[in-house]
């Protein structure tokens, strides 16, 4: 090929980006299996008095909380063992599950502290799957008891769907234990609205 057919080919093929679309998952893996394997952990955080050696890196990534810890020269990111308190030890193996897998275990008797520990750690896609599965759950048996929750913590999805779910169920809420469980505020706040089905 002659010079000036080089140079025009050159100018006519633009660079490109290529995305490796198995890197991800491959790298997800990989660092979980360095997690479960127990190779390159450099911190170990301490909940309840049950130790979790982990990755500074990996916690960074995943949790505004644990890369403003570690990157903001605060006393924790020269620390080799780290005490988090107000999380239950059961529940952030349950969140550090997640952050080495992607994947997030939600169960009715775990969800509210699971959405509590997310809030603290700033994981939004923790917190709002917690809120899904929630509204997700809402029946006779939970609505008092999340409605509880959502109002306390101000979980707006879920706060309006137990207020809907008990005005649209008003006659037959009313009839059961359940309504005696209400705050004042909060039947009053249910009684105040439009929808109410009496």
């Amino acid at each position: 090929m002659a010079a000036a057919d080089q140079e025009s080919h050159a100018s006519v093929v633009r660079p490109r980006s290529y995305q490796d679309e198995s890197y991800l998952d491959g790298f997800v893996g990989t660092v979980g299996d360095l997690q479960k394997a127990g190779v390159l952990q450099d911190v170990i955080l301490e909940v309840e008095g049950r130790q979790f050696p982990c990755h500074r890196l990996a916690l960074s990534a995943a949790s505004p909380y644990f890369r403003a810890m570690f990157t903001n020269g605060m006393a924790e990111s020269r620390q080799k063992t780290v005490a988090l308190q107000g999380l239950d030890a059961d529940v952030f193996g349950d969140i550090l599950s997640y952050i080495y897998s992607g994947t997030l275990r939600v169960s009715l008797d775990k969800v509210q502290p699971l959405y509590q520990a997310a809030e603290f750690l700033q994981l939004d896609y923790v917190r709002d799957t917690c809120s899904s599965y929630m509204v997700m759950t809402l029946a006779r048996s939970t609505c008092v008891d999340l409605f509880t929750f959502a109002d306390t913590l101000s979980v707006d999805i879920v706060l309006n769907c137990c207020r809907q779910w008990i005005c649209r169920n008003f006659a037959e809420f009313t009839s059961s234990k359940m309504f005696c469980s209400l705050s004042v505020n909060q039947l009053t706040d249910v009684i105040s609205k439009d929808d109410l089905d009496v």
